[in-house]
């Protein structure tokens, strides 16, 4: 999917200097990170910036982009940058003894070559909590899907008024009741819009939305938006957004999902034309029923902070590479680019 270009908004100024931006953030993260924990029964656990290609174990996102590989003589294998850890965090869970309703949450970083458009929102390096648990099989339905939802939106209200609280000029703003919607709801109501274009529409209404049952095909033939076949369930995943008034459009906070579990995933590997990944470890595992039924997602930390900090460019609270026209472009409009 197609991404909004860059966006210099009129009359924008940070609320911040570099400096109690950078405090701002550590007060965002560090109290966003305890109250998830809190909130979904979490551990933090340590998990690797690298995996080795053959393990199955790299999330190959969309399936077309390709993972920042190298080679380690001392090991005799190629390695690659993780795109994501939703495979591996299921493994994990099973390895260090988690119990139902528990599981993890991790730092994840990531560099994301193939990024089609580098713009407000999107940055060739990435970093989120990863984060998964365990469920039973009872629990895999729409009702916990959406109780999981309202919790992480609990915790990113709470982390907003402490911000506020620390730094008064950064008012709270986003809406703490969330509106669920399918994917194929919102096809339904604007046919005639681009999907993007529909996430904006129902978050100008709605404030904050969560869209669920994407990565398969709605009534029109094309899904709402790729998902990997391997990790969500499609039919129990979705987006978590929020209407961002800096930038009037929607902004995605989280990508999550009840997993796969034997049958969901053996149909939709059918169904992307990717059988062939049977036959890696990770997929003979859980084909064969060896790992725990999960519920887990990534939520963009940049992201959040760039939100509840009201900036106008991710940039302004990660450091990663820009081409010089962007450089050029915040320069000329006063958006400090860390």
């Amino acid at each position: 999917m197609g991404t909004h270009s860059l966006c210099l908004p009129q009359g924008y100024y940070p609320l911040q200097g570099i400096l109690d931006t950078e405090r701002a953030i550590k007060t965002v993260k560090d109290s966003f990170e305890r109250t998830l924990a809190k909130n979904l029964h979490l551990t933090r656990v340590s998990a690797p910036l690298f995996v080795t290609g053959g393990s199955g174990l790299n999330d190959n996102l969309s399936g077309t982009e390709r993972p920042v590989s190298f080679d380690v003589p001392a090991c005799g294998e190629e390695l690659q940058i993780v795109h994501s850890l939703a495979k591996w965090k299921r493994q994990a869970l099973k390895r260090y003894g988690f119990g139902a309703d528990t599981g993890l949450y991790t730092d994840m970083n990531a560099i994301r070559r193939d990024e089609e458009h580098l713009d407000n929102l999107h940055s060739v390096y990435v970093d989120q909590w990863d984060w998964e648990k365990i469920i039973t099989r009872e629990m895999r339905n729409m009702d916990m899907l959406q109780d999981t939802v309202e919790r992480i939106v609990t915790a990113l209200k709470e982390s907003e008024y402490m911000l506020n609280d620390r730094f008064p000029q950064i008012k709270p703003f986003i809406k703490g009741s969330v509106t669920f919607v399918t994917s194929q709801e919102l096809e339904d109501r604007w046919p005639e819009l681009t999907p993007r274009e529909r996430e904006d529409a129902v978050c100008r209404e709605h404030q904050t939305v969560f869209i669920s049952q994407i990565g398969g095909r709605l009534k029109s033939g094309v899904p709402h938006d790729k998902r990997a076949p391997d990790y969500d369930d499609w039919s129990l995943n979705g987006d978590l957004l929020v209407w961002y008034p800096v930038l009037e459009r929607a902004v995605e906070l989280s990508s999550m999902g009840i997993r796969v579990d034997e049958q969901s995933m053996a149909e939709q590997l059918r169904l992307s034309g990717c059988e062939d990944r049977r036959e890696l470890p990770f997929h003979k595992a859980l084909l064969a029923g060896e790992l725990p039924l999960t519920i887990g997602g990534g939520i963009g930390q940049s992201r959040i902070c760039m939100v509840l900090l009201h900036k106008a460019h991710i940039g302004e609270v990660q450091a990663s590479v820009w081409p010089a026209e962007i450089l050029e472009a915040c320069r000329d409009r006063g958006i400090p680019l860390l």
